[in-house]
């Protein structure tokens, strides 16, 4: 297929809660295609449908030796402290910011033939895995920072050249 792409943060589909994929079609195994071919490039470490204007749950992910997808995916269990961890999205480019997330999470979800797959992932890895089940939820990471970053974030969201 092809990579896609990226909605911008204003865009009303990343604010939207994704629907349940409910049949396992070709539109869906395009959708994968593509979500595999978005996070490919260096520096991506998940895309969800959402972000390339699909409102299903999916996503992929690209961290280390980790690349695959998910569909349908749930956090299960988050392990640790969270604690602040530079934080950036391909949604808002150009814009980091410190983000509370878990050192350790174990996501579900399915494949292609309907198979339960079960992940668990540390670090960065982690840290994509709720990344992207927030866009999922319609929830951007500035929307997890304290009240005085979001108001730093939303300056710079105003005078990018992208917004």
């Amino acid at each position: 297929m092809t990579e896609r792409q990226i909605r911008l943060f204003g865009d009303p589909v990343l604010k939207t809660v994704s629907a349940p994929i409910e049949k396992i079609d070709d539109g869906i195994r395009g959708l994968v295609e593509d979500l595999l071919d978005s996070v490919r490039p260096e520096g991506r470490a998940g895309v969800a449908a959402a972000q390339i204007g699909v409102n299903l749950r999916a996503f992929s992910y690209n961290v280390g030796d980790a690349f695959g997808y998910l569909l349908n995916p749930e956090l299960v269990e988050l392990r640790g402290e969270p604690e602040l961890v530079d934080e950036g999205c391909l949604s808002v480019p150009g814009l980091w910011f410190p983000t509370l997330r878990h050192p350790e999470a174990t996501i579900r979800g399915i494949d292609l033939d309907g198979n339960t797959v079960e992940l668990t992932g540390t670090g960065v890895l982690a840290q994509a895995f709720q990344h992207e089940t927030d866009h999922l939820n319609g929830m951007l990471y500035l929307d997890r920072l304290d009240r005085e970053r979001r108001r730093e974030a939303m300056k710079q969201v105003r005078e990018s050249t992208w917004f």
